[in-house]
């Protein structure tokens, strides 16, 4: 990743860059971004999006392997059908098995 870019560029740059089907936790992001032990300033970032944006936000999730919106919430369910549309398994929980669909 090339240093040039602010953090909040290089961070956008990798996320455009999850593949389909495919998810992330935020300390892996803050880690593929050069960006170490900042999993809480992506969440911050990332909370911050534009509403329009096109940034696959959706495939980032916890450390534990689940959506991190409240269970239920409006947002919680729009993560899980745009990860589900993606060809992700998201179970009742909102949990999704790292081992199949990390990184």
């Amino acid at each position: 990743m090339t240093t040039d870019l602010s953090p909040t560029e290089r961070l956008y740059t990798v996320l455009a860059n999850i593949p389909a089907g495919k998810v992330v936790t935020y300390g892996q992001l803050a880690e593929l971004a050069g960006l170490p032990r900042r999993a809480r300033w992506v969440g911050q970032t990332l909370k911050n999006l534009p509403a329009n944006s096109t940034l696959p936000w959706f495939r980032v999730i916890n450390a534990q392997g689940k959506i991190s919106f409240p269970p239920g919430s409006e947002a919680a369910e729009r993560q899980a059908n745009l990860l589900q549309e993606d060809g992700v398994e998201v179970s009742e929980q909102y949990r999704i098995n790292l081992t199949l669909f990390g990184l």
